[in-house]
């Protein structure tokens, strides 16, 4: 109410079942195929504008989606609660594979437990509802700087940084990390066996072996430190 006056601000959906005027349905039309979210005005029962509000998209996002295709990344998909017209201007501007909307919390995870069954799945968000969707994903990631204690809560993964922009680094710390572990279990294992082969064909003292077993150990914690060094090319 403004000065006694009803005034009613929202979507097109909101106002089913009244007398949309053409130009207002045209308007609408126009700046949702610009990407901008809509919002219709109307006092009393006179449609008195429509405002078009757009989220920037962060300059770096499209280098990020493009670095991770070449990290073999093999889809981008975008899930929006935005109407569909919006999410696909947007997903045109991020070259995205695949864009779904417009989408509530509970189809979001609906979405990515389908996906899920067959391949690994990444689900990046900051938003409350974004939570159910992080904790169905195989890996689920929160924006740090602007998302929720919720979804923080939920993911596997927290960029602290505001935007997209780690995401990359963090891949290819994920996979050398990866690689370090598979390589610790190689050296620990491998030389395990060695030496226990070796004691039982007396080839070896049991005091040398425990001696070379704790080397191996220490071999295994210096490699496994060299993350600490990480940086990517």
């Amino acid at each position: 109410m403004v000065k006694g006056v009803p005034i009613l601000v929202g979507n097109l959906l909101l106002f089913e079942g009244s007398n949309i005027p053409e130009e207002v349905s045209k308007l609408v039309k126009e700046l949702e195929e610009k990407g901008q979210t809509i919002m219709v005005v109307k006092e009393n029962e006179t449609f008195v504008g429509v405002l078009g509000v757009a989220d920037t998209v962060r300059t770096e996002t499209k280098q990020v989606l493009s670095e991770l295709k070449k990290l073999g990344i093999a889809k981008n998909i975008m899930l929006s609660g935005d109407n569909s017209t919006v999410a696909k201007a947007i997903g045109k501007e991020l070259n995205m594979d695949e864009v779904k909307a417009p989408l509530l919390p509970d189809q979001k995870v609906s979405a990515v437990k389908t996906m899920a069954k067959q391949e690994n799945v990444a689900m990046i968000g900051d938003g409350v509802n974004d939570a159910p969707a992080l904790a169905a994903a195989s890996v689920g990631i929160a924006m740090g700087g602007t998302g929720s204690d919720v979804a923080l809560e939920t993911a596997d993964l927290v960029l602290m940084s505001e935007g997209l922009n780690k995401l990359p680094f963090a891949v290819k710390l994920a996979r050398t990390a990866t690689n370090t572990i598979k390589q610790n279990m190689v050296i620990a294992l491998g030389v395990s066996a060695v030496l226990a082969i070796a004691s039982i064909l007396g080839l070896v003292q049991i005091s040398e072996a425990v001696v070379l077993h704790e080397g191996s150990t220490l071999l295994v914690l210096a490699n496994g430190l060299r993350l600490l060094r990480f940086k990517a090319d």
